[in-house]
This record gives structure tokens, C-alpha cells and sequence, in this order.
């Protein structure tokens, strides 16, 4: 059994990550650590235990992490996933919060890897900033991970938020240095453009959400909102090249549980700029060796995007 550690700031996609998870057989989700990001974190922990009941899994402990970020300035992404986080859709029977573990994330995380030292698989699809000060409180924890799969940052300076920056990168640009800096174990990236590039057929979403079941309803009413964005010719032009279904933070937890599902990588050493005007929140990668980093992180090309459609059908049966 893989032994997986979420660190989300639950919009649509993470939703569908989370869900991908606690639907494969060979994984065990210890804990989902929550964040800043697409939605305030009071609607992240919410809607996290929102995806947590529809999934029978409200078991699972879900700890409170940082509702800002180290030094920027909050983004939100309230202008795609909806206001909630979670397509504006309230669901008046929600967990309440009096289900949320008491510990601090970050103390969690520490805590957590120190449990299962080198066993625990980190996957994070939202900022970076749990993980930054999970690093400062135990210089040692990144070692004690067998691996991290990030979403986020860009390969190509093609930007979402910025003119060249990636959400979650810019979202706190520190965090994402820190992180990329200090985590020296086995680290997978799926960048924005990757994803771009790995989007499935709308005929595929369109069969995906025509499934008859509790979770798939519950995903047909989470995703309406995103789904009318992002097929929008504005949206498909300006944002997304070569259009199609895009769940960003699914590729980071594909690569998580599925070991198959990566066909090719890159291996490089990378960081983060934090003073450009216009690139500041972007990924550097440093083909050239410029940097002389000894730890190099692998980032994702190519996916099996056939392990990955099985994957989001099983969630939502």
C-alpha cells in the first residue's frame, strides 16, 4: 500500500485528486493538510470534508494549515472554481469544522513522515506554504518522504496568473523557492503547460459526468461553473493551448499512485525567480547547469492518458 499525504486547497481539481486517491485500492491516505489558494481556507477545510462525506471516508483526519501566504499578497481563484471553491453549489448538510484535527498542519506533516520514515508519498496541488514551514520546523523532513509530487510552475514562462507565472507558484513565490531549494527527496513536477498539452477530449468529460451515482452527481454540480469557464472560446484561446478538459491537480496525484503513468520526463535541476517584474512566481530550469544544484527534480511530459480516464471513471463509481 502506498502510504499518501495530501496538501490541497480544494477547488474542482482538487476535489477530483482527492477522489482519484480514496478510490485506488493500492493507496492509504494518512492525511489531508489544507491551504490557502483557489478559495479562502476556511472554504478549504470545508469543502475538503465536503469531498471526504461523499466519499465515506470522513475517517480521515484533516488538519488546518496556513490561510496566507509567507510574504505575497492572497490570490484567489474564485473567478473559476466559484466563490466556495467548489462551484458555488452549498451542500446544507456539510461536515462541520468540529471534525478538523487540533494540531497545525505543518506540525502534522513533521509528524506524520516521522511515523513512517521514507514510506510517505507528499502530493501537493495547491501552494506551496505548508510545506515551507513543514521544512523550517524539521530541516531533516524532506528526507524522511519517499517522494513528492508537486502541480505547479511552468516549463515554457507560459503564464495563468501572471504573464509567466503559474497559481500555486504565485500564489507564494517563497514557499515555492523554499521548497524547491530544500526538498532533496525524489520530487515530480506537473507543470501548467503540461498539463495544458495533456488535456483530455470534452467528449470524454462529456461521458465522464453522464455517470449515474452519488459521487458523480456530486461532481456534475461541483464542476458545472468551472466547465461553462473553461469551455469558453475565451478561455480555450487565452489560456489553455490546444483546448480540452484540463483537472490540473489530477496529474500530480496520477503520478502518485500510478507508477506507469508517467512515459516521459525531463531531469533537471530548477528554482524559482522572486524579483522579476514580470516573471516573479516562475519556474527556472536550468538545462545548462548554471545553478550547479546537485538535487534534480523530474519534470512530467508525457502521461498515459488512458490509465488516467480509468482512474477518473473509478472515482466517481
Amino acid at each position: 500500500m502506498k502510504k499518501l499525504l495530501l496538501d490541497v486547497d480544494t477547488g474542482v481539481d482538487d476535489a477530483q485528486a482527492i477522489m482519484i486517491a480514496l478510490s485506488s485500492p493500492n493507496v492509504e491516505v494518512l492525511a489531508i493538510t489544507c491551504c490557502h489558494g483557489n478559495t479562502p481556507l476556511d472554504n478549504v477545510l470545508k469543502n475538503t470534508l465536503r469531498v471526504l462525506k461523499v466519499c465515506n471516508k470522513l475517517d480521515i483526519p484533516v488538519y488546518k494549515g496556513f490561510s496566507k501566504p509567507l510574504l505575497e499578497s492572497k490570490r484567489n481563484a474564485g473567478d473559476y472554481h466559484g466563490m466556495d471553491g467548489l462551484g458555488d453549489v452549498p451542500d446544507p448538510d456539510a461536515p462541520g469544522v468540529e471534525l478538523l484535527q487540533k494540531e497545525a498542519a505543518a506540525q502534522a506533516m513533521v509528524k506524520i513522515a516521522k511515523q513512517h520514515p521514507e514510506e510517505v508519498i507528499l502530493v501537493a496541488t495547491g501552494p506551496l506554504t505548508n510545506l515551507a514551514v513543514a521544512v523550517q520546523l524539521d530541516p531533516s523532513f524532506p528526507k524522511k518522504l519517499k517522494a513528492l509530487y508537486i502541480m505547479g510552475g511552468n516549463n515554457d514562462s507560459r503564464g495563468n496568473t501572471t504573464v509567466c507565472g503559474e497559481f500555486n507558484f504565485v500564489a507564494d513565490p517563497e514557499a515555492a523557492h523554499i521548497v524547491l531549494d530544500r526538498y532533496n527527496c525524489p520530487t515530480y513536477i506537473a507543470t501548467w503547460e503540461f498539463s495544458c498539452r495533456s488535456s483530455l477530449p470534452w467528449s470524454f468529460c462529456d461521458e465522464w459526468l453522464s455517470h449515474k451515482s452519488e459521487k458523480a452527481n456530486f461532481m456534475r454540480k461541483i464542476t458545472a461553473l468551472s466547465m461553462k469557464k473553461a469551455r469558453s472560446a475565451e478561455y480555450q484561446k487565452e489560456v489553455i493551448a490546444g483546448g480540452g478538459f484540463n483537472p490540473c491537480d489530477v496529474f500530480a496525484l496520477a503520478a502518485a499512485v500510478d507508477d506507469k503513468f508517467i512515459k516521459e520526463k525531463d531531469e533537471v535541476a530548477v528554482t524559482v525567480e522572486l524579483d522579476g517584474k514580470h516573471t516573479r512566481g516562475m519556474m527556472v530550469l536550468d538545462y545548462m547547469e548554471l545553478l550547479q544544484k546537485q538535487h534534480k527534480v523530474f519534470i512530467m511530459k508525457t502521461v498515459d492518458s488512458e490509465r488516467l480516464k480509468k482512474m477518473l471513471i473509478k472515482a466517481i463509481n
